[in-house]
């Protein structure tokens, strides 16, 4: 079984792009998991109006986690279990994320 943990990333990968996924605080209090190439623009969109559907009832607040994958398909099965997560495990991840 994968766990949150599992993948961390080899800092003597070739230079491939990075992917990452991230968790948005919402207005409402509500977290919201994507992925992306670069967190902080993607961010920058949901802020914009120009993201995802999610955020039309509550604007997105904060960017408050974000993990670094391997490539595309990790940041895909990251995301899936995040998403699985209950909201009081999400809340864990985001009060134990420490930004690089």
């Amino acid at each position: 079984m994968t766990t949150l943990s599992e993948n961390p990333v080899d800092a003597d990968t070739p230079a491939s792009k990075s992917w990452f996924v991230y968790l948005v605080r919402a207005a409402n209090g509500s977290l919201y998991c994507g992925i992306s190439d670069d967190p902080v623009r993607r961010f920058a969109k949901h802020q914009s109006g120009k993201g995802a559907r999610f955020f039309l009832s509550s604007p997105a607040m904060a960017l408050v986690y974000t993990e670094r994958c391997r490539d595309k398909g990790d940041a895909l099965r990251q995301e899936r279990l995040i998403k699985k997560l209950r909201k009081s495990a999400k809340e864990c991840l985001v009060a134990g994320y420490q930004p690089d």
